[in-house]
């Protein structure tokens, strides 16, 4: 029965997130399922992390509207076991606090903390999507003299990892898409059964302009739309989304994401459109650092925990040459090692991201990703 009751809530947790919502009813929808099959303190603690960089964006945690400061200065600066970061970054991507300190967790400032608000055991498991993008990760306790975290609970929560990571995704794509916060922000368009446009948010006309095989003067959809609408529409099950990487007009590659929406009216579907590669951590980089294309590469890696053999195979350069870079790069943004300089571009530009996503979700705003751009990003130089 168990083994039944755990199948039905990864079927759950798919079909939420294929359905259009804001992130954090998506996360609290989550939350009612995995209670069900996997007991736990308190309530999950979910992050968001940007794909281009696996730095923090967003986390949701019912009950605490606001994370303390010192969570983070540990997580970037500090010397601890169970990093958020390096659970995403690891080949298992996730773990146990118990096992990570190899069964006491005493000596670490995490697992204290964890005390300091009720919790003992600490299960971190990282949220990527079945195409290998890392959106988050999620975070689930239990209180001192609790079962541990057992194979059933993990195997749990790693089926139902890439539907979350797609869940997120989704639910910040949409929310760019209707609170748009830069030029190339996601577009939304909403299709019904008869293939007419319903709605669409600010900025969708320009993507549309964009596909082939569209008329915007006499509103005909592109086909590449229509086709994602119409595989949406079929699948009543909800558990698979539809998708189309398509090839614009001007040469770049735009991405398609269809879904049925809820309601009164069931023929209805959301077409999410956004750009192929929308990494903000490069252009940031280079208006707030001055680095050059091959130190922001360096850089991007860098982020993503890569040594100094794996920058040199990636970007195929030499080892000496990277250490060269890397040099111009702690010039450039005024640091001295690898780990102070995630912490500076964690706190000059993603934790402002973090703070603006705990205040939008108090006030039932939809959440964003990546770091922050323009003038806030400017002022953490």
């Amino acid at each position: 029965m168990r083994a039944e009751a755990r199948a039905r809530a990864v079927d759950k947790i798919a079909s939420l997130a294929g359905t259009p919502t804001d992130l954090v009813t998506f996360w609290r929808s989550c939350t009612e399922v995995i209670a069900t099959v996997v007991p736990h303190y308190w309530a999950p603690c979910y992050f968001t992390v940007d794909p281009a960089s696996l730095l923090i964006t967003s986390h949701f945690h019912e009950g605490l509207d606001e994370l303390p400061a010192e969570v983070f200065a540990q997580e970037y600066y500090g010397e601890d076991v169970h990093k958020l970061g390096d659970v995403v970054r690891s080949e298992a991507g996730l773990s146990t606090i118990h096992e990570a300190s190899g069964g006491d967790p005493s000596g670490s400032p995490r697992w204290r903390f964890n005390m300091s608000m009720g919790g003992d055991q600490e299960l971190i498991a990282r949220l990527r999507t079945r195409q290998g993008e890392a959106w988050g990760a999620l975070g689930l306790y239990r209180e001192p003299g609790a079962p541990m975290f057992g194979d059933d609970d993990k195997q749990f929560v790693r089926a139902i990892g890439p539907h979350l990571a797609e869940g997120a995704r989704r639910a910040i794509t949409l929310g760019e898409a209707t609170d748009p916060e830069v030029p190339d922000a996601p577009g939304l368009v909403v299709i019904d059964g008869s293939w007419r446009v319903r709605s669409t948010t600010p900025g969708a006309e320009r993507w549309l302009a964009r596909l082939p095989a569209g008329d915007p003067d006499t509103g005909r959809l592109p086909s590449s739309v229509l086709a994602v609408a119409a595989q949406a529409l079929q699948d009543g099950r909800r558990t698979t989304v539809a998708f189309a990487r398509v090839l614009a007009t001007d040469g770049t590659w735009i991405l398609l994401h269809g879904a049925p929406l809820d309601g009164e009216d069931r023929q209805r579907v959301a077409v999410i459109i956004e750009p192929a590669h929308p990494a903000r951590i490069y252009p940031l980089l280079m208006s707030a650092y001055g680095l050059t294309a091959r130190e922001r590469d360096v850089v991007k890696l860098v982020l993503t925990g890569a040594s100094t053999a794996e920058i040199a195979t990636a970007l195929v350069v030499s080892p000496l040459t990277v250490q060269n870079h890397m040099k111009n790069v702690f010039e450039k943004t005024g640091v001295h090692s690898r780990r102070d300089l995630v912490g500076k571009i964690f706190f000059a530009h993603y934790e402002p991201r973090v703070r603006d996503n705990e205040r939008r979700a108090l006030r039932g705003e939809p959440s964003r990703g990546g770091p922050v751009v323009g003038d806030a990003a400017a002022a953490g130089r």
